[in-house]
């Protein structure tokens, strides 16, 4: 039995269990704390600061969520973590406030997003070293092959995976590369699903999330064809409307 089974278990909060950045921003403590009170896994992003400190943020840049201009790596931690998100009383937090909240209480799956092979040296094992002891149920995953690679190369002691999308046999073939690399699992579009990559991934037993939904409709697709969902928009604890 796979050691990342546990995925299937909880629909997983994208960017924690925001309210489509009304009151409750993504990718805030408040996000993770109300995704905790719901009994929901949560997804969030890693960007890194200039001084390779692992922040919780999505974007590369600071304009959608803080109104400012500049990018996430020009600035070191101290300062980013003094930036309002979307004018609350949320900043920027680091991985390590956020585990600190978690504390294994729900599972994580963390996507680390990067830039290229040059830039991102040190990434992986900058985010290993703040999960280092953490006691709780963790998965790393990223669109990005040379942080994959990277991630396999440091012998990452969490399940690894493939955060994904296409529907061209180029992209299908792409995918499977990275997951010869010994990936755990897939978070793939619900869009374009099905496809001949994910039933091989699933026949194989690879489990399978989809991202992201937010509709009744995308939540049908994806207990169809996948294995739990990454929603946001709504609540899964509520039962499906009926046609």
């Amino acid at each position: 039995m796979s050691t990342v089974d546990w995925i299937k278990d909880l629909p997983v909060a994208h960017r924690g269990y925001h309210d489509m950045n009304k009151s409750v921003w993504e990718n805030t403590l408040s996000a993770f704390k109300r995704a905790i009170d719901a009994g929901f896994a949560i997804e969030c992003d890693i960007q890194l600061s200039a001084d390779s400190v692992p922040m919780v943020f999505h974007d590369h840049d600071l304009q959608r969520l803080c109104g400012i201009a500049g990018e996430v790596r020009e600035r070191m931690a101290n300062e980013l973590g003094m930036l309002s998100i979307g004018g609350t009383a949320d900043r920027i937090p680091t991985l390590r406030k956020m585990l600190d909240l978690v504390k294994g209480q729900v599972p994580l799956v963390i996507e680390l997003k990067g830039i290229d092979a040059e830039q991102d040296d040190g990434y992986v094992e900058a985010v290993l070293e703040v999960l280092e002891g953490y006691d709780g149920k963790v998965a790393l995953m990223s669109f990005d092959f040379h942080l994959l690679r990277a991630l396999k190369a440091a012998d990452c002691p969490y399940p690894v995976g493939l955060t994904a999308e296409g529907v061209r046999q180029e992209d299908l073939a792409n995918h499977g590369e990275a997951m010869a690399l010994g990936l755990d699992f897939t978070s793939y579009c619900v869009a374009h699903l099905p496809n001949s990559f994910v039933e091989k991934l699933r026949h194989d037993g690879k489990p399978v999330i989809t991202w992201t939904v937010r509709d009744e409709m995308m939540r049908a697709q994806t207990y169809k064809y996948a294995d739990q969902m990454t929603f946001e928009g709504f609540d899964p604890r509520q039962a499906p409307a009926v046609a």
